[in-house]
């Protein structure tokens, strides 16, 4: 199988004598530990720490100033500590650090799974097996229907988020982190924020919501790839609206209709579930109305138009020199039209 790790990239590297000499008698092996990265993700980093005990990874935040509340590790570590005992793809986490000196941010440090994870091609690991695409895609719902079943008032995990007023908030809190983020004014996105506020629904009861869940955020198991090992990145993990998770689903979702470049072109290959299919498995295994789904695939491309603004605008304030995000504020245009589309 091939490695996800790289070596770590230049400007990205942690200290490691100040890190070996933090985690000395807090993991197994902390004094001969050796530092990888995972490349993946555009914002926080993820490094593997190998021991020879046992292999752990560390998440620490992205360099630069970031916007307020966002990049939380240490509250992503409560949410793992939390979730875990209760829904198995959670990775447990291990140890908290709160002092930003040791590596220049708070990290966590949580168990490393083994695993297959599709970002832009598909792997030849996950090409060997028969119908993989459609044992993706099923495993891919069912995982998202488990989350949003585990039982958040007898686990007392309603206290990891404010249910009531839940989409509210979060509409109007995008809509702030937009204005805080914008480089250029664009009317359309004026339009798009319009009608999300004009056409704000009811509800469903509150579950567990992950808030990024995407085929590049799960971990599909080596043996059985129709079968989630994990579930990564719970930094925006809370208690709320379960279909904001699966919008965001359908916003990142090709199909073979979709006008060619506007999504990830892996699911729109043949065999892959189209979008219809996501929502009809997820409405018959939950028995949720989703009679108005469009309202939450046209807010998560918005949400992802300011995410892609927040990272282009530490590129176009020099707070980052990561050639890869010259173009965000492009993609951003790209995203509001399809939400336009929607609309």
């Amino acid at each position: 199988m091939s490695t996800d790790t790289a070596a770590v990239r230049a400007g990205e590297e942690l200290n490691k004598e100040a890190l070996v000499a933090y985690l000395a008698g807090k993991i197994d092996g902390a004094e001969n530990l050796t530092i990888e990265q995972f490349p993946g993700g555009h914002s926080n980093l993820t490094y593997l720490l190998r021991t020879p005990a046992r292999e752990y990874v560390l998440r620490r935040g992205p360099l630069g100033p970031v916007a307020p509340k966002a990049h939380d590790m240490a509250r992503e570590y409560k949410v793992l500590k939390a979730v875990h005992p209760y829904f198995q793809p959670a990775p447990e986490v291990f140890h908290l650090c709160e002092d930003p000196a040791v590596v220049g941010a708070v990290f966590f440090v949580m168990e490393r799974r083994h695993g297959i994870v599709v970002r832009d091609r598909v792997p030849p690991e996950l090409a060997a097996f028969p119908d993989y695409p459609q044992r993706v895609s099923r495993g891919f719902v069912d995982c998202l229907v488990e989350l949003h079943s585990v039982d958040i008032q007898k686990h007392g995990l309603i206290s990891l988020g404010k249910p009531d007023g839940f989409l509210y908030r979060q509409v109007h809190g995008w809509f702030d982190r937009w204005i805080r983020a914008k480089t250029v004014e664009i009317p359309l996105m004026d339009r798009v924020i319009q009608w999300l506020t004009d056409h704000l629904p009811a509800s469903p009861t509150p579950t567990l919501v992950h808030n990024d869940f995407k085929l590049d955020n799960v971990m599909l198991n080596l043996q059985d790839p129709g079968r989630i090992e994990a579930v990564l990145d719970w930094e925006m993990a809370t208690v709320g609206d379960p279909l904001v998770d699966l919008g965001l689903i359908l916003c990142y979702w090709a199909q073979p209709s979709d006008p060619g470049g506007t999504k990830a072109s892996i699911t729109a290959m043949p065999g892959w579930y189209t979008r219809d299919e996501l929502i009809g498995r997820y409405a018959r295994e939950t028995g949720r109305d989703l009679s108005l789904i469009n309202y939450y695939e046209v807010f998560a491309l918005f949400k992802l138009a300011v995410v892609l603004q927040q990272i282009y605008v530490r590129f176009y304030r020099g707070q980052t020199q990561d050639e890869r995000f010259r173009h965000f504020d492009k993609r951003v245009i790209n995203l509001l039209q399809q939400a336009a589309a929607l609309i």
